[in-house]
């Protein structure tokens, strides 16, 4: 995290409340500041430099200037500042805490420092004549010295001027009176001097050109404009030629002309084809600065395209093109073969002669170049060489300066900014290849344009008062100077014996009110000239105030502020400061008043709240003004944003805690790298921090929180550095070619904060899987560069990918590719299987060879076989795919077997042996003498006799039990006669089957299974499973009507597994921790109800109910009665809210019309079920028929009272209610099938749980509850 302590310039250095006047510049007048434009002064004065910023105008006039609050600042660059002391302020309003600030990490650029300097003469400055009393004229406005135009558009000079009274214009082109009354196309903008050329009727732009000079005239004198050249935006047509194909020797040195026509200004040249595709230009293939495209050497690849150069004109928009240029290149290597491109010598391998470096521009060993002061040196030098030679720059006798110097072209071009008289001397350029190098000398002549050192300024002086007027300027050659008065020159004016000139500068002595003119400094030399106005105005005007009276100032506490008192008079008033009325003058200590009347305030204190007065006074009279200042406390940032490190995905907070001045209103915003922050949906501002959701990438930079109030704003940055998978590797290389092997070398992309770790390299071949991408190796991310072990008859491409901790990147863009010499197979094919699709055959399949393992065209494969301890001799076949099927083949019969790969080089080594089998038939034989025995309710064992192999035709994979429940011994009770199965592994003569249900007929039978299918089964056995323990009682419910009893409900078990011989039921009372003794209570098997009387209202209820069979009491389950009404639980509530309304007299009377209703719907049934017996049983039930179950010929089941068969899918209780009872599971779902193993001792029983029959137990639950009797009930 970095502090940033940089304050707002204009609210640090105070608000002003009153109405704003024309803006002054520091202590002397001057036009307002136009938006977006920086007000140093102000800025100095705040210790906050940005690049940009907007000012408001509060106050003007001749003492000082005031300005109000600043806006928002575009940019944060002003908040990267450190501090600084300063000594001497300047601008409206300015202050100091302390040190002020400077930009930091870097030097002020000049403009700053040049327009700090001037900020501080402006306290001392002459003063400027508010506009209405009388002055000569003054230039505002001109055009440029060089003024180019657009031939398409109209004309327009530009000349303004201010003065009182208003001054007139006149105009000369090329030093004669320019008349513009008697040319129709020329008018002269109303109260302005600027000139309009109309060519709407007709005319020609050029008719126009030459040097004009506007005169700006009132009585009190004449002011001069600048001579402004007016010259036409000229774009000429490139002259017809035809161009023959350029030949040239590949590796020799070649120049393309470009020779554009002459435009004004001069065209931006570049190079395309002639299908306006870009030319790539590197090290050996370059633009010069005259345009030209230089070739260093010219390489075969030149050919694969043609050259045309393009002229864009400025003023147009139009852009022109030359003639295209066909290079043939003459070689001793005619194939372009692609891998010679990255080739370790590439030009020796294409049989280039390698040559010493020479220089096409400039010629020669040494030159010379003359530059303008302030303008940009261009130093260029291209030289031929093979290899490509490089080039250096060096500054005989010193360094290159480094703060100004910078490389162009591939550092072919030494460019200097902003030329000074020390960067004169002699470079050097130094072109060197391995064969040798060279220098070129270029000599550097700094001249000079004349440029100002002490500029004459406007001169106001009181009658009888003495001033004088000063040019000096500074050239190479020395610049003359001349003066002039009025537009005239000096010598030729009528004498005037209060003047006196010396040089380059006029005294004036004793002026009085006819002395008044402007006086004009031209100076120049053979490289440009200057030309400044300067009026001398004699005045006599008692002191006046020009700001609002009365002004609110606010500024903030330990800050330097200035105020201003804005004033004019003649001669200059003297300017003294009081404060809350008091008669010492402010001076000294705290206070500092200057020269132009500001007063400045080195520290704000709480103390120096209050009233202060300014009061001017000169011979002639005096006036005052009264400024109100208050002091705020600072905004401050107490908690900053911190540096974070984080992944990508994750979620962040920067925090930014602020304190302020409650009278102020604070804004806090953010800023992402400089630059306003936009809040997405990803972002959550609140006002002490930003979170960011599911960082990102694009999310890394620096965070500035910006506190700002109206008078100040305080920053504070952190930097959010975002670890994110690395970009991809680029510029793949591959070098050091050989048979089996190759080097890849590529530049790794950026790692995005995260090491990288691996690089993987994959590659791709054209002819088995083209397009698809394998992996080849992988590397450190320490290396970027590796040997890669190739296959023989490979065309390779590859790419690499660079993993770190985040992630992957996206794979690099393929290398070229590279084919590999063939060779014979070097290995077979792997996965050698023979195996039977039916029983007279046998289909021999193997993994066919990949690309790398092919080793050459035409991969093949020879497939040999024979039957197993036969010495018959080997069946071959030669196959080009992958699979073989031998026909006419024994039942299930072993076979040698044998795959050989082949290309057109040769074949590969000699394949192993692999023994497979022809097909398999079904067993014809069962299991004999199958013996079962019951272990338990839920369990029997099994014991067979082994089957002969021979009858097995086959693998025999496992022995199979078949078994169904044939009846219940429940008498009332409906079964599911599905089939299941158990499975025993084939060297197994013996096996136990778990979960069945208790008390119940089962039926069972067993085959032999092999890889064809099952064979006949055995004999059929029966057996019955012993009576067991039942499931829990089903809806145990617990109500609790009044606070006296409490009532017991429930259904049978489910699964009775026997004969019901009772319920149990077991309670005890409990309070808390506390618990009662427990009471036992046995009912019969048809009960389902019972009633417990409570032994007093507070105490809960703890009860247990299981079933019972003569075997003992099944599975329990437990429930507790409701919390009573004093502990308040949603329970109770819901009770004693039951309670009341069954005692409402709606209610009794909507269950008395529910049970009616319930009646006659159970009367119409029974009517309708008592006139037929016979019902359609495909239309009345979706369930399949199995095969075993009892109907009529015409599809109908009888549901007469002798046969007593519910419905399927369920079971008659002991009390006659119809229930879901058996379970179509099979051993399959329970992971019995295939390969489960059994203990004979039955220890699955521990473990019977019947999923289906819990599922078939949620349906009928569901279905019962939707009957009006179940309804009833449960309304009940």
């Amino acid at each position: 995290m970095r502090r940033l302590a940089a304050r707002g310039a204009a609210g640090d250095a105070g608000e002003v409340a009153a109405p704003a006047a024309d803006s002054t510049h520091c202590a002397q007048g001057r036009s307002p500041s136009p938006p977006r434009l920086i007000d140093v002064c102000a800025i100095w004065d705040t210790g906050v430099l940005p690049p940009t910023a907007d000012w408001k105008g509060a106050s003007s006039g001749v003492a000082g200037a005031r300005l109000n609050e600043a806006e928002t600042l575009s940019s944060i660059q002003e908040a990267q500042l450190e501090r600084l002391e300063v000594a001497t302020p300047c601008g409206p309003g300015s202050r100091e805490r302390g040190p002020v600030l400077r930009m930091a990490r870097q030097q002020l650029p000049p403009w700053v420092h040049a327009a700090i300097l001037l900020c501080l003469l402006s306290l001392g400055r002459a003063i400027e004549i508010p506009m209405d009393l009388s002055q000569p004229p003054t230039i505002t406005k001109q055009s440029v010295k060089d003024h180019i135009v657009d031939p398409r558009d109209n004309i327009l000079i530009e000349c303004e001027a201010k003065g009182n009274p208003a001054p007139s214009f006149h105009w000369t082109r090329n030093s004669r009176f320019f008349n513009i009354a008697k040319d129709p196309r020329v008018s002269m903008k109303r109260r302005s001097g600027t000139l309009v050329i109309d060519f709407r009727s007709g005319g020609r732009p050029e008719e126009y050109e030459g040097e004009y000079q506007c005169f700006a005239r009132n009585k009190f004198g004449t002011a001069l404009s600048n001579r402004i050249r007016l010259q036409v935006s000229k774009s000429p047509l490139w002259p017809k030629e035809n161009l023959d194909p350029v030949v040239v020797q590949e590796g020799a040195p070649l120049t393309l002309q470009c020779n554009p026509p002459p435009g004004l200004p001069s065209p931006v040249i570049f190079w395309m084809s002639s299908t306006m595709d870009p030319i790539t230009q590197d090290k050996r293939v370059s633009q010069g600065h005259n345009g030209d495209l230089y070739f260093s050497n010219v390489m075969l690849q030149d050919m694969q395209t043609d050259y045309s150069c393009n002229a864009r004109f400025h003023f147009t928009h139009t852009i022109q093109q030359k003639n295209a240029f066909t290079l043939k290149v003459l070689t001793n290597h005619p194939h372009n073969d692609s891998s010679l491109r990255n080739h370790p010598d590439m030009y020796s391998a294409r049989g280039v002669a390698e040559r010493t470096p020479s220089f096409m521009y400039p010629q020669g060993t040494a030159s010379s170049q003359m530059v303008l002061r302030g303008m940009d040196l261009l130093l260029e030098c291209i030289a031929s060489g093979v290899p490509t030679p490089d080039i250096a720059w060096y500054k005989k006798g010193g360094d290159l300066p480094s703060d100004k110097a910078k490389f162009e072209n591939f550092n072919k071009a030494l460019r200097i900014t902003n030329v000074s008289e020390e960067d004169s001397g002699e470079y050097f350029c130094l072109a060197s290849n391995k064969m040798g190098s060279i220098r070129h000398t270029i000599s550097v002549r700094v001249k000079a344009a004349p440029y100002w050192l002490d500029e004459p300024k406007n001169l106001i002086l009181a009658p009888g008062e003495d001033g004088r007027l000063v040019c000096r300027a500074s050239g190479n050659p020395k610049p003359t100077i001349q003066w002039m008065v009025n537009g005239e020159p000096l010598q030729s004016a009528p004498p005037n014996p209060n003047r006196e000139v010396a040089g380059d500068t006029i005294i004036f002595r004793d002026t009085q009110i006819s002395s008044r003119a402007v006086y004009q400094c031209n100076t120049s030399n053979e490289h440009g000239y200057l030309l400044a106005n300067a009026f001398v105005s004699v005045l006599d005007v008692p002191p006046r105030m020009l700001s609002p009276r009365n002004q609110l100032i606010r500024v903030i506490l330990y800050n330097r502020t200035r105020l201003d008192c804005p004033f004019f008079g003649s001669p200059i008033p003297t300017l003294r400061w009081f404060k809350n009325g008091q008669g010492s003058n402010l001076d000294g200590g705290n206070y500092h008043v200057y020269e132009n009347g500001s007063l400045e305030i080195k520290m704000i204190r709480k103390e120096d709240q209050g009233i202060y007065t300014c009061v001017a006074t000169n011979i002639l009279g005096k006036a005052e003004n009264q400024v109100r200042l208050e002091v705020k406390d600072p905004t401050r940032i107490f908690r900053m944003p911190e540096d974070q490190v984080a992944k990508r995905g994750t979620t962040v907070q920067l925090e930014c805690r602020v304190k302020h001045d409650p009278s102020l209103k604070l804004t806090v915003s953010w800023l992402k790298d400089d630059e306003p922050l936009y809040i997405g949906n990803r972002m959550k501002k609140e006002d002490d921090s930003l979170t960011i959701f599911g960082v990102a990438e694009r999310d890394q930079g620096s965070y500035t929180c910006v506190a700002s109030t109206e008078l100040d704003q305080d920053l504070a940055k952190a930097y959010l550095t975002v670890l994110g998978r690395p970009d991809r590797p680029r510029d793949l290389e591959l070098t050091d070619l050989a048979e089996r092997s190759v080097r890849l070398t590529w530049i790794p992309g950026d790692d995005n904060n995260s090491p990288i770790t691996d690089y993987v390299v994959q590659f791709e071949e054209d002819q088995f899987q083209p397009g698809v991408w394998h992996d080849h190796s992988k590397f450190p991310g320490s290396v970027n560069s590796a040997v890669l072990q190739l296959s023989p008859y490979v065309n390779y491409q590859f790419r690499v990918i660079a993993i770190n901790e985040v992630g992957s990147s996206h794979p690099s863009l393929p290398s070229e590719r590279y084919r590999t010499s063939g060779a014979p197979p070097e290995s077979n094919p792997a996965d050698v299987k023979g195996e039977g699709t039916r029983k007279n055959n046998m289909e021999i399949t193997w993994t066919p060879m990949n690309a790398t393992s092919a080793f050459g065209p035409n991969l093949r494969y020879i497939v040999k076989w024979r039957r197993r301890e036969t010495r018959e001799s080997w069946n071959n076949v030669t196959v080009w795919g992958s699979r073989y099927v031998v026909g006419q083949t024994p039942v299930y019969v072993p076979y040698e077997i044998r795959v050989q790969a082949e290309n057109d080089f040769g074949k590969g080594p000699e394949p192993d042996t692999v023994i497979g089998y022809s097909g398999e038939d079904y067993p014809r034989a069962a299991p004999t003498d199958v013996k079962i025995r019951v272990l338990n309710s839920t369990a029997i064992s099994l014991q067979w006799n082994r089957v002969y192999s021979d009858t097995v035709q086959g693998l025999l994979r496992e022995y199979r039990a078949y078994y169904w429940r044939e009846s219940s011994l429940l008498k009332s009770l409906w079964v599911s006669q599905k089939r299941q199965q158990a499975s025993f592994p084939g060297d197994r003569l013996r096996g136990v089957v778990p979960r069945l249900f208790p008390y119940s007929n089962y039926k069972l039978e067993m085959v032999v299974v092999n890889g064809r299918g099952d064979g006949p089964r055995s004999e059929t056995k029966e057996f019955t499973t012993p009576e067991g323990v039942p499931s829990a009682p089903r809806r145990f419910r617990v109500r609790q009507p009044n606070l006296e009893t409490i009532n017991l409900e429930w259904d049978h078990p489910e699964h009775p597994n026997g004969i019901l011989t009772g319920y149990t039921l077991r309670y005890v009372a409990f309070n808390g921790t506390k618990v009662g003794k427990q009471i036992v209570e046995n009912f019969s098997p048809n009960q389902t109800k019972f009633t417990v009387q409570r032994a007093d209202p507070v105490s809960r209820y703890r009860f247990t109910l299981s079933a019972r069979t003569q075997v003992g009491s099944g599975e329990a389950v437990t429930e507790e009665s409701p919390a009573p009404p004093n502990e308040a639980t949603p329970t109770a509530a819901y009770t004693n809210n039951q309670a009341d309304i069954a005692t409402q007299g709606w209610f009794i009377g909507l269950m008395c019309a529910i049970a009616l209703l319930v009646l006659i719907l159970l009367i119409v049934c029974f009517i309708k079920r008592s006139r037929g017996g016979k019902y359609p049983v495909r239309e009345k039930k979706d369930v399949p028929l199995g095969p075993e179950d009892p109907k009529e010929e015409d599809g109908s089941f009888d549901y007469s009272d002798e046969d007593n068969k519910p419905l399927q899918g369920s079971q008659t209780s002991l009390d006659g209610t119809i229930k879901q009872q058996e379970s179509d599971d099979s051993l399959v779902d329970y992971g019995e099938g295939g390969e489960g193993q059994f203990n004979e001792d039955g220890s699955f029983i521990g473990q019977y749980t019947v999923k289906k029959d819990k599922e078939e137990t949620e349906g009928n639950e569901s279905s019962e509850a939707t009957s009006p009797v179940n309804a009833i009930y449960s309304l009940a």
